[in-house]
Formats: C-alpha cells, sequence, structure tokens
C-alpha cells in the first residue's frame, strides 16, 4: 500500500520535532513543509519548504499537522477540510470553542478523521495508568490532582497558561478517569506584565462524581508534571515528564496507638514502582494518527473531545473573572 503524503504547518520549536517522527514512521511520506516565517531550525531539508496552507493542499497530501499559533488553528483546519485533507491540529484545537465547534463539524460533515494533539494521552505513564485504573487497581477513585507548572516560554505570546497547559491537564483527567466535567472554578494571577493569566489553580468535578484539581503555572524555576489519582485503595502517582508511575497502598496493618487508631482514616501500605516499555509521546501520537487514518481504532482526541476540553478552560477563566463562582458545563457528555 502506498504511503500516505503528509504535509506539515509550521516548522517552530513544536514543529520541527513532528517533521523528524513523520520522516521516520513508517507508511508515511513528508512531502512538504509550510511555514510563513521560514525555516529557522531547518527541518525541511530535501522537500519543499512553502508559505501556506494553500500551497501545502496543492502539493498533493493525504494527511497533515498543524503546528502553528493557537489563533491561526481554526483557519487553517477548515481549509484542509474544505480540501479533503485527514488533519491532526496541535491543542488547543482553536482560540475559542466557538470556533472550535465549526472545525469540529467541518470534518464530521465531511467524513475527515480529526484529530488534537493532546499528547499526554501517549505518555507511558497515564497509559498505564488510565489501564490500571479501569481494571479496578485503585478501587473507586475519589480525587484526580495535577500539577504543572516550569518556567515561561518566551515562543507563548497568544494566549495563556490555562489554554496552553491547562488543556493538557483538563483533557488527560477526563481521558484517564473517562469521564466528562460538569462544573469548575478557578482563581488566576498575572505577574508576568502580560495581558494573559499565568498562574490558575482549577477545582471542578466530573460527571462520575470525582473531585478534580489542577495547579498550573509558568511562574517555577522548577519543572514539575504530576498526576496524583486518589482510591479507594490508595494512591497513584504519575511523574509525565519522567514517564514513571508509583502506587501507595492503603495499609492492612492495624495501628497501635490508641489516639491515632480512632482515626478512621488509611494508613501507609507497600509502595509499588512499575516497570514498562516507555516510547515517546509524540511518535505514539502520529502512529495512531496514521491508523486512525488506515481505518483502525485509536485514543487520539477527537475534535469533539478537544472542544469540551476547551470549554473547560474557557469556564474556569469566566469563573476566575467572577471570584472564583462555580460555572457548570455545559455538555455533559461527549
Amino acid at each position: 500500500m502506498a504511503a500516505l503524503k503528509a504535509g506539515l504547518l509550521g516548522v517552530g520549536s513544536m514543529g520541527r520535532h513532528h517533521a523528524r517522527i513523520l520522516r521516520d514512521i513508517e507508511g508515511v511520506e513528508l512531502v512538504a513543509v509550510a511555514d510563513p516565517g521560514g525555516d529557522p531550525y531547518r527541518v525541511a531539508g530535501g522537500i519543499p519548504l512553502l508559505a501556506n496552507v494553500d500551497q501545502l493542499i496543492a502539493a498533493g497530501i493525504d494527511i497533515a499537522v498543524v503546528a502553528i499559533p493557537t489563533r491561526f488553528h481554526a483557519e487553517a483546519a477548515l481549509t484542509l477540510a474544505d480540501a479533503g485533507v485527514h488533519t491532526l491540529v496541535e491543542k488547543p484545537i482553536a482560540d475559542d470553542s466557538v470556533s472550535g465547534h465549526r472545525v469540529s463539524e467541518a470534518f464530521e460533515a465531511r467524513g475527515l478523521v480529526g484529530a488534537v494533539g493532546h499528547v499526554e494521552r501517549f505518555n507511558p505513564a497515564l497509559q498505564q495508568l488510565r489501564r490500571r485504573l479501569a481494571e479496578g487497581d485503585a478501587g473507586a477513585v475519589y480525587q484526580i490532582a495535577t500539577r504543572r507548572q516550569s518556567t515561561f516560554p518566551a515562543r507563548i505570546g497568544d494566549v495563556g497558561v490555562a489554554k496552553d497547559l491547562g488543556t493538557h491537564d483538563i483533557d488527560l483527567t477526563a481521558w484517564v478517569a473517562q469521564s466528562v466535567y460538569s462544573s469548575i472554578s478557578a482563581q488566576t494571577a498575572f505577574k508576568s506584565g502580560r495581558e494573559f493569566e499565568d498562574m490558575i489553580a482549577m477545582t471542578g468535578r466530573l460527571a462520575s462524581g470525582i473531585i478534580t484539581n489542577h495547579l498550573i503555572n509558568w511562574l517555577s524555576p522548577m519543572k514539575e508534571r504530576v498526576t496524583l489519582v486518589t482510591g479507594e485503595r490508595g494512591t497513584f502517582v504519575a511523574d509525565t515528564a519522567t514517564g514513571d508511575l508509583t502506587f501507595h497502598a492503603n495499609g492492612t496493618e492495624l495501628l497501635e496507638w490508641d489516639s491515632v487508631s480512632t482515626f478512621r482514616g488509611v494508613s501507609e501500605g507497600d509502595v509499588t514502582r512499575f516497570a514498562f516499555a516507555k516510547r515517546e509521546p509524540l511518535r505514539a501520537e502520529l502512529e495512531a494518527f496514521r491508523d486512525a487514518v488506515l481505518g483502525q481504532p485509536s485514543e487520539l482526541s477527537t475534535m469533539t473531545e478537544a472542544v469540551h476540553t476547551l470549554e473547560v478552560v474557557e469556564s474556569a477563566l469566566e469563573s476566575a473573572r467572577d471570584s472564583g463562582r462555580l460555572v457548570r458545563i455545559g455538555r455533559e457528555q461527549h
């Protein structure tokens, strides 16, 4: 079977990694890249470097990856949908959920594969976590908490930390728990002199009843990417920066101190650090995109799911503007 002809729109700090992998995965041929800003990382190599999405389509592509700034996602994706090109758009799907809905509907109406690059779904630690939760290893899940913090990325200029990083945490939480959000509240801070927030704390509840907490900022000198899932049998800790997964089991030994034993909580039990294969998440995501285009099932974020993620983030920002008021999420299911 002939390889899928791929085009890449955007060859900046994220696009260069897409280019590297698209060149390397079986069944895909990267035939052209396009970026009106040129090729700062010199990823084009021997293939055409084009100026815009229209020229990319004219190169005869079957699939496309959109890795340009967020404010241009919707326009580019709609153009690719009109041309009948299966497309993976880097997260978030669009600058706002209204535009995201338009994009999602366009791909669905044309019977095209439309996916969004919520790459954390392909992090090996989260893949293992989701499987173990589905198998009941934690029992009933009570809470999912995430921490995602690092220094400010100079390349991000058109959105705040909620849409750039927070979308990762919202999507991975709903995906791991297999439940959408029903409500959210938030507080934000503006400390770096920009019009967009650089810190957000979100508290929510999933439709399944699970409580969620997300602490996200661009104001930390250390990088942290942690997801904690607490259930009736213990707590999973997934470090998505390293791909490690650990389980802290509830203890089975009775507490000996009389003053402590009256507390009907849990005690410390065994700690297990799991060993498993660790594939590069972006490679796994692009292979899943290829497979989806070929008609195979995948765990890619659909555009409908990505719109829900954006709706949750927008609701969180609405809450923050209104002193942390609880905001109900309109759609209860994908």
